[in-house]
């Protein structure tokens, strides 16, 4: 038992350290400070020398492509404007041209009824008057034949009540143009209160 006693002390009892350690235990040696501080420069060196001009050649060529895109895109947004623009007038030209054909033919349209009417109107005057002129004709002729044929039955009737012949033309005519005129007038007279 004494045994383990003598074992327990030894290792409850804290070795005694001597140095660097032992009296500033958080700061670290200042051989591992100046160590550090030559890595720390010979690191430094090697990234300013070799590693920077890289990264500040790969900044620089992402920057131009950048801005290279961003002028590219500019400019394609420019011409896509002036497409639109162009675009535009096309379209606004073209409708103009589609109303001013529509007009033309609204107007040529009209010109054409107003003519084809005013060619009816013509026809149907001229046949007018040739269907007046030809009844004109036609009655002027049935006038004409009536009178002859009236005369020549007044003349037979006049000759079976007289009793004599009235083949002389110059009494026969004499006779038939009163008798017309006596028709006429009596054709035109207002009619009285006669009771036959």
């Amino acid at each position: 038992m004494n045994t383990l006693l003598l074992i327990a002390a030894a290792e409850t009892e804290e070795p005694q350290a001597t140095g660097w350690g032992s009296k500033l235990p958080i700061i670290p040696h200042p051989s591992e400070v100046i160590t550090s501080l030559v890595f720390f420069a010979i690191v430094f060196y090697v990234m300013w020398k070799y590693v920077v001009p890289r990264l500040e050649a790969v900044y620089a060529e992402r920057t131009a492509e950048i801005e290279g895109g961003i002028e590219k895109a500019a400019q394609a947004q420019a011409e896509a404007a002036a497409a639109l623009d162009e675009y535009q007038a096309q379209l606004s030209e073209a409708r103009a041209e589609a109303g001013r054909i529509r007009e033309e033919a609204r107007a040529q349209g009209a010109q054409i009824i107003a003519e084809m009417r005013e060619q009816a109107q013509a026809e149907a005057a001229r046949i007018v008057s040739s269907a007046q002129a030809q009844v004109a004709a036609e009655l002027q002729q049935a006038n004409v034949q009536l009178r002859s044929e009236v005369g020549s039955m007044a003349t037979e009737l006049a000759s079976r009540i007289v009793g004599e012949s009235l083949q002389d033309s110059a009494r026969q005519s004499r006779v038939i143009d009163r008798f017309l005129d006596e028709l006429e007038q009596a054709d035109t007279a207002p009619v009285t209160g006669r009771v036959s």
